[in-house]
């Protein structure tokens, strides 16, 4: 079951950071897809923060993350890596 799209939910993509592991203090929005490949695999954590992974990899596995360019600070795109 794919989460819903709520507003709200799709600001914290663009505003929270992982908490813990390889990619803490990534902003959940640019965490990288195998990365989210391997929680879809693996399970997601309970709570908010699973559902906002599962959010992220499903916006990301079906190619819709410049969606949510306009909700970055100031709307200045994803960062260079």
């Amino acid at each position: 079951m794919t989460p819903a799209l709520d507003p709200d939910k799709l600001q914290k993509l663009v505003t929270l950071q992982m908490p813990y592991g390889k990619h803490k203090g990534t902003l959940l929005v640019d965490l990288p897809g195998n990365y989210l490949n391997w929680f879809a695999r693996e399970g997601f954590p309970k709570g908010e923060l699973g559902q906002l992974l599962a959010l992220m990899h499903e916006i990301d596995h079906n190619g819709l993350s410049d969606l949510l360019v306009p909700l970055r600070a100031g709307g200045a795109g994803r960062p260079q890596r």
